[in-house]
């Protein structure tokens, strides 16, 4: 069984290729994951204050992904892999500060103070 097709749809249209090898995810997930890493590295370097107004700016950011996903998957429009890649970025640093908050939630939940 093909693992990576778990995490992605991975069809081929939808897919970055670099000398004719496929990504193992599709170009919304590679914007996703692209997002997510390079939040972490800023946050790494960078200290975030995490507020219910960040909390709103992250709902925020997942609204492109899904008015995307959304309008493609009911036959509005063709997307094409750039949009994809460019609202699956925003929607993943969106997704990571949900993430990291719930994270601290759950630790203040616990009695557990980062």
């Amino acid at each position: 069984m093909n693992y990576s097709k778990l995490l992605c749809h991975r069809i081929p249209e939808r897919s970055f290729f670099i000398k004719n090898h496929q990504f193992p995810v599709c170009a919304r997930c590679t914007g996703f994951y692209t997002g997510l890493a390079v939040f972490l590295v800023y946050n790494f370097f960078f200290r975030i204050n995490y507020t219910p107004e960040l909390f709103v700016i992250a709902v925020i950011l997942l609204i492109p992904t899904t008015i995307d996903g959304f309008t493609q998957l009911l036959g509005y429009r063709k997307s094409n892999n750039t949009l994809r890649f460019t609202t699956g970025f925003i929607g993943g640093i969106g997704l990571i500060i949900i993430m990291k908050m719930a994270v601290r939630m759950l630790y203040l939940i616990m009695g557990v103070y980062l």
